[in-house]
């Protein structure tokens, strides 16, 4: 899978955020009552990012939207989120707008974009957070308080 060029700076904050697509399909009965289900586990998410880029860099990320990419390709890079800076799978819906000229020699891109799945924990961490411990050190622990208690229930142990 192609990789977003290192010599592109990382998307602006500026205007960044996410928008996902709802999993969740809805019937709604005639006493007014609701059931709900998840179409699907894995949704993408939208975003719009943006770049002032000098003028290298910009012919560089238009010669790589067109000949790297081919517009629509899924492509590597680095999304922040909440779990950080991590690499996921992005791809263009449509023609970047710009570039616009800002300052002396700087030029400012903006493009819709869609995440394959926006990072999320995954189960383990998940519990690890809730718990407020590590999920190695909670085994450890829940380990030795289960040791004691079949020591402890076993006949004649003491």
């Amino acid at each position: 899978m192609l990789t977003y060029p290192d010599n592109l700076p990382l998307p602006l904050r500026e205007g960044y955020g996410f928008r996902t697509v709802s999993p969740i399909a809805r019937s709604q009965f005639v006493s007014g009552r609701a059931i709900q289900r998840i179409r699907f586990r894995s949704f993408p998410t939208a975003v719009t990012l943006s770049w002032v880029l000098d003028a290298k860099q910009a012919r560089l990320f238009q010669g790589w939207f067109k000949w790297g990419v081919n517009y629509i390709d899924w492509f590597r890079c680095p999304i922040k989120s909440p779990m950080g800076l991590t690499p996921t799978k992005v791809r263009f819906t449509d023609i970047y707008s710009g570039p616009d000229l800002v300052g002396v020699d700087h030029w400012r891109f903006s493009v819709p974009a869609e995440l394959f799945e926006i990072p999320i924990v995954d189960e383990a961490e998940f519990v690890s957070l809730l718990a407020g411990l590590d999920i190695t050190v909670m085994n450890a622990e829940l380990r030795d308080q289960l040791d004691a208690w079949y020591t402890k229930s076993w006949p004649g142990a003491l």
